[in-house]
């Protein structure tokens, strides 16, 4: 009852601000349970008759526009606590084992809020977004100094760009310090600059000029996409401009650093494109070259309709998609507003479809139970059982949109455990009203509760 009236309350105070929506999409209930599902972490009792009263497209325009949406209290309250989320001051510590503290609690808070964000928020749309992007452009936790860097990047680096222009996400990431440590472009220096250090170190770790991962991995899985019409010279082009593109001690809260010393001055090609000597603004050139360019406007978008639609989108859609990006510049918020408004979007034969990843299935699962989430770090343990701990993907891909990286037994089986568990209150960090929603936690552990 608590919740069905905190949910009446939300919509009292969001509907006034609901934009007047392009979409022109019915409002029945077989739509309302689609939307619900795909661009949510799964719909809540009474979420379908807010959604029906304010009217499906009204509902959509205003996911696309967070900022316009009250948010959920018991979600602030939640998040107050988790002090190193808004954090901006990481010193270095003068002991290791406060060092270590320090680092894990950035962790336990990190991890905390992504899961109590997912079950809580009322701007669904915007968290199944931070999801999908951070996972576009991954970096993986448990590689050195990203343990500091990891709030500071979803926080600052991909949440403010979730629904703004694909460039300015690019750049962000291109320039945070956890970007740069994980692909390890932070050590990638002209040839002769590494030689100029190499002989001053006298046989110290020898530096090794000039580093392609972050190069490879912003035309691959960033922007162009593996058959985007690239080749290994414009790799060896891209990774001599972004020479210099460094960072500070991250323990001393040291950002992006620009070391003009350290940076390949000669005039480079890429993509055919000649790129004149201009130190920083040679990486700031390619990454408009990139973000603008059609394979990237494609790649982007299948990507978003593997997310949305389902793991082999129709070809007209990709399209659709791909020439709004292109005519407005890279604009998300456009180019999902094209993809809602696809009757591919709608088609009965893409509902119920996809594969739920194993957060989407737990998230889903705890918001149609209404579960009270008492330690979100429990439930992080049951991701990793069923094959996602959170951040953690060790590969520059992330986790993937499509159903077959969850379609194994172990993960399967950890579901099913998972929702019966849940459903006999043994889950723990995690309490339900058995009289009402143990059979419903139970069956959200059956094959048809496991796609949307």
């Amino acid at each position: 009852m608590a919740h069905r009236i905190l949910s009446l309350l939300l919509f009292a105070s969001i509907v006034s601000a609901a934009p007047k929506s392009s979409l022109r999409v019915k409002t029945n209930g077989q739509n309302v349970e689609h939307a619900l599902n795909r661009l949510t972490f799964g719909p809540r009792p009474g979420d379908a008759e807010l959604v029906r009263k304010m009217g499906l497209n009204e509902w959509i325009e205003l996911q696309l526009h967070p900022e316009r949406i009250a948010e959920n209290p018991q979600l602030a309250e939640k998040l107050a606590p988790l002090k190193t989320l808004e954090s901006r001051e990481y010193k270095a510590f003068p002991k290791d084992d406060e060092s270590k503290r320090a680092i894990r609690q950035m962790v336990v808070e990190l991890t905390q809020a992504k899961l109590y964000r997912a079950v809580l928020s009322e701007r669904q749309l915007e968290e199944v977004l931070v999801d999908f992007w951070f996972n576009h452009f991954n970096v993986f936790l448990e590689k050195g100094a990203v343990r500091w860097l990891a709030t500071s990047y979803e926080r600052d680096a991909i949440r403010p760009h979730v629904l703004g222009k694909f460039e300015d996400l690019v750049k962000a990431t291109a320039q945070h310090p956890a970007m740069l440590f994980y692909l390890d472009n932070w050590q990638s220096v002209s040839p002769e600059f590494g030689e100029r250090l190499n002989r001053a170190r006298k046989g110290k770790a020898r530096v090794k000029g000039i580093n392609e991962n972050y190069a490879r991995e912003l035309m691959e899985l960033h922007t162009l996409g593996v058959d985007g019409g690239y080749t290994q010279k414009d790799v060896e082009e891209v990774a001599r401009v972004f020479t210099g593109w460094s960072m500070g001690r991250p323990q001393q809260g040291g950002g992006f650093r620009f070391v003009v010393m350290a940076h390949d001055k000669g005039d480079k090609t890429v993509l055919g494109q000649k790129i004149r000597a201009g130190g920083m603004e040679e990486g700031l050139q390619v990454i408009h070259l990139l973000a603008t360019h059609p394979s990237t406007a494609r790649h982007i978008s299948l990507k978003l309709a593997q997310r949305f639609v389902s793991d082999t989108p129709p070809e007209e859609l990709v399209e659709q998609m791909a020439n709004t990006f292109t005519q407005t510049g890279g604009d998300i918020r456009a180019v999902l507003r094209t993809l809602f408004a696809s009757r591919h979007f709608w088609s009965p034969e893409v509902q119920r479809a996809k594969m739920k990843s194993p957060l989407e299935m737990v998230a889903s699962t705890l918001r149609g139970t209404e579960a009270e989430l008492r330690n979100p770090l429990l439930v992080a343990r049951a991701l990793e059982q069923m094959g996602q701990p959170l951040y953690r993907k060790q590969e520059p891909t992330g986790y993937d949109n499509t159903s077959a990286e969850w379609l194994n037994s172990a993960g399967l089986l950890a579901r099913m455990n998972f929702a019966v568990a849940l459903s006999e209150n043994k889950l723990m960090g995690v309490r339900i009203d058995t009289a009402r929603y143990a059979e419903t936690a139970k069956q959200m552990g059956g094959p048809e509760f496991q796609k949307r």
